[in-house]
């Protein structure tokens, strides 16, 4: 939503300071330098990127409308479940919890914490790592060092998309003279024309200046930094619950493993000490 009001705030005050200054909208529709620098940068942008990143260029835009997707709500249930997990494990063993490993859409266990639930990405990774401890992994440092690689990989493959999205917005200006140049050859090309034919057409020619720099600061800069942030907010999912999962391998009561678990994530959405004793406190009896 904040993206939405952002890109109709920058619409509002050029567009119209331009029309302030008694200027003639008009006069910049210009659809063929729209079609010169828009189409150029994505065949830029198809030539430098692979299939799959494209396949995610284009929902990325989508997530950049939406924002960063994880509330302090979701974080209550992300630790509440990991509370509830590690006392099972605690009292009645990992194999308690193989049945939800195996099968978490299933799990009655999961299903309790909708949120956490509904994202495949973070239920994968937890019962990945879930298993290999029900396995016998009881090195910590081990474990540590393949979620952080498994993390770094994640977020080079997010960061990929977002430098897609940032490197069609720094092509933008220079796409943007590329067609004014062609708008300034067109124009000599009629230079035998009366002033007020050539003076349209130079207009036309500078307005592709102007369409390079709007697109890129005005919108596709910061949509690159609002994806950016996104995928920031979903490496710090991951971390809080490999925060919590080490924490339980170290032989940390499962109150103190979320305490931990917390501790990765930002101010504006990590749960207060009391918020998540409160939380853990309602929850039902764990049950396997």
């Amino acid at each position: 939503m904040l993206v939405i009001v952002g890109i109709v705030l920058v619409f509002a005050c050029v567009l119209g300071g331009y029309v302030a200054m008694g200027g003639k909208l008009f006069v910049l529709w210009q659809p063929f330098e729209v079609v010169i620098i828009v189409g150029a940068a994505v065949g830029a942008m198809i030539i430098g990127s692979t299939k799959p990143i494209l396949k995610r260029v284009g929902k990325a835009f989508g997530h950049a409308m939406k924002g960063p997707k994880y509330t302090k709500k979701d974080y209550i249930d992300l630790l509440s479940m990991q509370f509830q997990v590690f006392k099972i494990a605690r009292t009645k063993g990992m194999l308690a919890l193989e049945q939800h490993i195996e099968n978490p859409d299933q799990s009655e266990l999961f299903n309790q914490f909708p949120s956490f639930a509904k994202n495949h990405h973070a239920v994968t990774f937890f019962c990945d790592y879930l298993r290999m401890i029900s396995l016998g992994s009881e090195n910590p440092h081990e474990l540590e060092a393949i979620m952080d690689e498994e993390i770094e990989t994640h977020h080079q493959e997010n960061h990929a998309v977002a430098g897609t999205v940032q490197n069609m917005a720094d092509s933008m200006p220079a796409l943007g003279i590329v067609a004014a140049v062609l708008g300034v050859i067109k124009t000599m090309g009629s230079i035998t024309e009366p002033p007020e034919v050539l003076g349209k057409l130079i207009g036309g020619a500078l307005v592709g200046t102007f369409l390079g720099v709007f697109i890129a600061y005005g919108i596709l800069g910061p949509i690159a930094n609002v994806l950016n942030r996104t995928y920031e907010a979903e490496t710090r999912n991951f971390q809080c619950i490999k925060s919590g999962l080490l924490a339980y391998m170290n032989g940390c009561a499962p109150q103190v493993c979320v305490e931990f678990a917390g501790k990765a994530l930002e101010s504006s959405v990590r749960p207060s000490f009391t918020e998540l004793k409160e939380a853990v406190s309602a929850l039902p009896a764990a049950n396997a």
